[in-house]
């Protein structure tokens, strides 16, 4: 390869293939991995395009790692370097994910099993609380920041408003905000540019008219990725009846992958709450589990969803068999989250450079950056709840919905193991396996010694 020619197709697919089954560690390593790989060793983005990059999918709903993959193809290679990069990025974990739902819906109930989950259980909270701090500490550089998120957190906490609502909101006080002046930036350290990458010097050039804005390409690439998003849908819809799971997770799953900004963690209250709550597909300690399992694979954070769908499909199974009904279901899940992502890159890219010169945009991105750390803290809450205490009361309080465990419930075990689990990852920035591991070792010893005395 000579310096200014790209690496070939069959190049990138074995890289994303490598991505794909090693990126775990949730939606910071994964992006990490590919930095790396993209940016330091290979050097075909410069750091500059590639922080713009993870700019423009932080701002779309949806994973915006697999986002991320999806751009860094596609400015390669075209559509075709997108399509490839975002379904490897997105496949092996899937397939893991699939497993393990399928072993899950049929042991979880074994006794050695559930000791395990208890130890599991424990270290999920420590991760989302440990995303809370790495998160508060980008994005809180400033006062008017701190009073979204905390606005963002009372909001859904306590008055159990739209997810949807809060972040548009959060949004538009920061584009009035960046109209008025204030500055786009956080208060924290801003990405300093290296030297130019190969993308960047092969765009300069003209090299890659892919990359170009065209209206014309714009409305294909929006009609053939609606097209794929909606046709297993409409299918859905053609052959079952009305209130079936099938239709409800079509249609939950469409709405969540167009309304869920911020990435994994800012999904996972709104699909939590509304699949344990409303759809009651599942009990607040089964996704835990499944988040548990999620964390414990490659790929996205978010093929959690994967898991909420088939114990979703396998439950209510009518006369499909149970796993095969959960294996639909998934599969169904898995496909309307993720397919809208190719429709944000591959209609939305060309575009996408405008948005770093407009100063307001950027300061309305940096709102709802807030708002989803105020959305991680309700996560953070709702689950420390239902982990540290195994009875739990929903009162209703005039416009206020409050939680109120059971003193009695309270179980000191988990949130020593949680407490272990947080020191590990924030204090001594060990890995997210590692201590995956470890709590549940722990978690395993204590629930089986409990069982043997």
């Amino acid at each position: 390869m000579t310096q200014d020619r790209l690496p070939s197709l069959t190049e990138t697919t074995w890289l994303w293939l490598k991505i794909g089954c090693l990126s775990f560690g949730g939606p910071a390593g994964q992006i990490a991995m590919m930095h790396r790989a993209v940016v330091e060793e290979r050097q075909w983005l410069s750091d500059a395009r590639f922080l713009h990059a993870l700019n423009y999918c932080t701002l779309l709903p949806g994973p915006e790692a697999q986002q991320l993959a999806t751009y860094i193809g596609w400015l390669m290679h075209g559509v075709r370097g997108g399509l490839i990069a975002g379904v490897l990025f997105v496949l092996p974990g899937a397939l893991v994910m699939l497993a393990l739902s399928v072993l899950y819906f049929l042991y979880a109930e074994v006794p050695a099993i559930q000791a395990v989950f208890y130890g599991l259980k424990a270290a999920v909270l420590a991760i989302v609380i440990e995303a809370v701090v790495r998160i508060g500490k980008r994005t809180l550089g400033r006062s008017w920041l701190i009073v979204i998120a905390g606005a963002a957190f009372t909001a859904l906490f306590l008055f159990n408003a739209p997810f949807p609502w809060v972040v548009l909101g959060a949004g538009l006080l920061g584009l009035v905000a960046g109209l008025a002046g204030v500055s786009a930036k956080s208060g924290g350290n801003e990405g300093q540019g290296l030297q130019s990458g190969l993308v960047d010097r092969l765009i300069t050039a003209g090299a890659l008219p892919h990359t170009a804005r065209n209206a014309g390409r714009t409305f294909l690439a929006t009609l053939a990725c609606l097209g794929a998003w909606t046709a297993p849908v409409a299918l859905v819809f053609a052959i079952t009846a009305d209130g079936s799971v099938w239709r409800n997770l079509a249609v939950f799953f469409s709405q969540a992958a167009i309304v869920t900004f911020g990435g994994a963690y800012a999904v996972l209250p709104y699909v939590a709450q509304q699949a344990v709550e409303t759809y009651q597909w599942m009990e607040p300690k089964e996704m835990l589990h499944g988040l548990a399992l999620a964390e414990t694979t490659p790929g996205p954070l978010i093929l959690v969803l994967q898991f909420v769908g088939f114990l979703a499909a396998a439950k209510e199974a009518g006369g499909l068999h149970p796993i095969l009904a959960g294996i639909l279901g998934g599969l169904l899940t898995t496909w309307v989250t993720f397919a809208p992502s190719f429709l944000w890159i591959f209609a939305g890219a060309p575009y996408a450079e405008a948005i770093r010169t407009i100063t307001a945009l950027r300061t309305a991105l940096l709102a709802i950056t807030a708002a989803v750390l105020g959305v991680i803290m309700n996560l953070a809450v709702w689950f420390g709840l239902h982990v540290i205490f195994t009875r739990i009361e929903t009162v209703q309080s005039g416009p206020a919905r409050l939680y109120v465990p059971d003193a009695a419930s309270f179980d000191p075990v988990a949130l020593g193991i949680t407490a272990v689990a947080a020191v590990l990852l924030i204090r001594f920035k060990l890995g997210v396996i590692p201590v995956l591991l470890l709590c549940a070792a722990l978690g395993a010893a204590w629930q089986l010694r409990a069982m043997w005395l």
